[in-house]
């Protein structure tokens, strides 16, 4: 073999390394289901009837909310599955009012006691997923106690609970004062070292100060779950938007998304609406996960 067919060949075997090491997501596009919060659909309708209309818009799933009663647990359970869609997630209901982070030991105990309430709902639904906001930074508490205390009562009082039962805790980043670098939250979940804790990204909330699609790349598989809305920047300020409408960039969100190989539920958090709406919503989602939009 002379020099000059030594190199073709070398090239051509290097070539086809790179090729067979590329993540499969990044030679085509993974699969993304479509999800909707439960809160968004009429309630006007019933259980049923409700879950039978997202699935007839188009969504794979629903994203339901903590229940206490165990009545009305099991009334949801057999709703989504008479309509044949699936409860995918949780969102916790009260991190906001009793946050982990909180100084007031009645408090933290409410809070662990939501969250024990949601995992539950989440087994006995068959979904595989909590949203949890971590904790909440104002003037009583500090960022370094917020970081500490949240992280002391997840890894003590609820990722046991979470092994026990199959269900990821995914905590998310949003206007808490917390989490706020993409580099950060890589960091906190890591130092779980645990596959039950994870990130919820909603792609609208870090908009204001950052890239959805940097924060995507960064997470990487941290990212269990994701949330989509839209954000605007105005004269006044800044607004919230319906998905698609403002300013992100959804072509390279779904590139990073790809670059990732996530195949998750992509869950809309915006306003919630009737069957025209709902169905349009569908569509808009729809052109994110192609790519087009």
């Amino acid at each position: 073999m002379n020099r000059r067919s030594f190199v073709h060949s070398a090239a051509s075997a290097a070539a086809v390394t790179m090729l067979a090491g590329r993540p499969a997501a990044a030679q085509s596009k993974a699969k993304i289901k479509k999800a909707v919060g439960v809160g968004m659909l009429p309630d006007s309708l019933s259980l049923e009837d409700r879950f039978k209309l997202a699935a007839g818009v188009g969504f794979d799933g629903v994203e339901g909310a903590t229940t206490e009663d165990p009545k009305q647990v099991e009334a949801i359970r057999s709703a989504a599955e008479k309509a044949g869609i699936r409860l995918h997630s949780v969102m916790n209901s009260n991190h906001w009012q009793f946050p982990l982070s909180s100084p007031k030991a009645d408090d933290v105990k409410k809070g662990i006691e939501g969250m024990r309430t949601s995992l539950q709902n989440a087994h006995d639904w068959g979904a595989d997923t909590v949203l949890l906001v971590p904790a909440v930074v104002n003037p009583q508490v500090r960022y370094v106690e917020a970081y500490e205390r949240s992280q002391k009562h997840i890894r003590e009082d609820l990722l046991p609970l979470a092994k026990e039962l199959g269900v990821v805790i995914a905590v998310e980043e949003v206007w808490n004062k917390f989490l706020l670098s993409p580099i950060e939250f890589a960091k906190y979940v890591d130092e779980f070292d645990s596959p039950y804790l994870k990130a919820y990204f909603d792609v609208g909330n870090v908009v204001l100060y950052g890239y959805p699609q940097d924060w995507i790349r960064t997470l990487g598989k941290r990212i269990a779950k994701l949330h989509v809305k839209g954000f605007k920047r105005v004269d006044s300020g800044w607004q919230w938007t319906n998905v698609l409408d403002g300013d992100i960039d959804w072509k390279d969100v779904r590139k990073a998304l790809d670059e990732i190989g996530y195949e998750g539920f992509m869950t809309a958090e915006v306003s919630g609406g009737d069957e025209a709406y709902l169905r349009d919503l569908s569509k808009r989602m729809d052109s994110i996960i192609a790519g087009t939009a």
